[in-house]
């Protein structure tokens, strides 16, 4: 079976039911809420390990509208891609939440195979994101174990200057500097400027925190 986990949040028992079918018929593990309510309580209990899944959630839905389910699972910093399942006159509402975080939308009636296809993408798309937060946060544990000298050193590098002209720089060896260099290649795990330049180049990129203060301003 699929490790992944399909979270089917609609107040009709009905669609949950079929949907259920649908994706346990797949492989997946399909899980089904009759609420908003149940729902988020579930998932906060899921925040120190949110694990891989995707949520499909009708728009409206009985007290807690599907919109307002959104809002508090947006609110728990939920990592899990969000299809809505909307009617025709909520397709409005629909594209709002696509634009305010929501992965996609699907409107009622949706063929099978559409709907199977739009979940694995919002899958494959989420396993993405998440490699790309582990390389950002493991570079920046990373950054912040190098030593002064070495952060020194890094700086020069991202410079683009060579061995001598860094030994010139921080008064000490030609031989210092390879020591040093091996290291920080070591500790961030590239073997070159060239990568490593890139490597922290995606870090900028990405919206994490700033490295370390020597790194301020590159």
């Amino acid at each position: 079976m699929n490790t992944a986990a399909i979270h089917i949040v609609d107040d009709d028992p009905d669609v949950r039911d079929g949907l259920a079918w649908l994706f346990d018929s797949r492989g997946y593990h399909a899980a089904t809420w009759s609420g908003g309510e149940a729902f988020l309580a579930a998932a906060a209990e899921r925040q120190t390990d949110w694990g891989h899944a995707v949520v499909l959630l009708d728009i409206r839905m009985e007290p807690l509208s599907g919109l307002n389910t959104f809002e508090k699972l947006t609110a728990l910093a939920c990592p899990w891609p969000v299809l809505f399942l909307t009617g025709h006159g909520d397709v409005s509402m629909a594209v709002a939440a696509v634009k305010n975080g929501a992965w996609d939308f699907l409107e009622k009636p949706f063929q099978d195979n559409q709907l199977v296809d739009r979940v694995e993408q919002a899958l494959a798309a989420a396993q993405q994101r998440q490699q790309a937060s582990e390389q950002v946060r493991r570079l920046r544990t990373a950054l912040a174990s190098l030593s002064q000298r070495e952060r020194e050193v890094l700086d020069e590098l991202l410079k683009g200057h060579y061995n001598k002209n860094i030994a010139d720089h921080l008064g000490i060896t030609p031989r210092t500097v390879e020591f040093h260099r091996a290291n920080i290649f070591d500790k961030l795990g590239v073997h070159s400027a060239v990568e490593l330049a890139h490597q922290l180049g995606r870090l900028q990129a990405s919206h994490a925190p700033p490295p370390p203060d020597s790194l301020a301003g590159q």
